[in-house]
């Protein structure tokens, strides 16, 4: 389960830098849904870090919120879990 995670944050975590490189260079952009999919099955973390250093969705409220609160959700579930 600590494998997957650690993977699942890493894509998301990349896919915000990859998401912040393409509106640099306003080309095609990764969808805000599979963004917001990647964060509800496990990589909510890496997408909040990834917005963060990327600055990357920072101006939109649902994000500033959302992916923190789902992020803190989760780690409250894995805890739980492993206890």
């Amino acid at each position: 389960m600590l494998v997957y995670l650690a993977i699942i944050n890493i894509i998301s975590l990349f896919t915000m830098w990859i998401d912040k490189r393409k509106a640099r260079k306003n080309k095609w952009r990764i969808p805000e849904g599979r963004i917001w999919f990647f964060a509800i099955i496990g990589g909510a973390l890496g997408a909040t870090i990834g917005m963060y250093v990327c600055r990357h969705k920072t101006k939109h409220t649902l994000f500033l919120i959302g992916l923190p609160f789902i992020a803190i959700i989760q780690w409250l579930l894995i805890i739980i879990f492993f206890l």
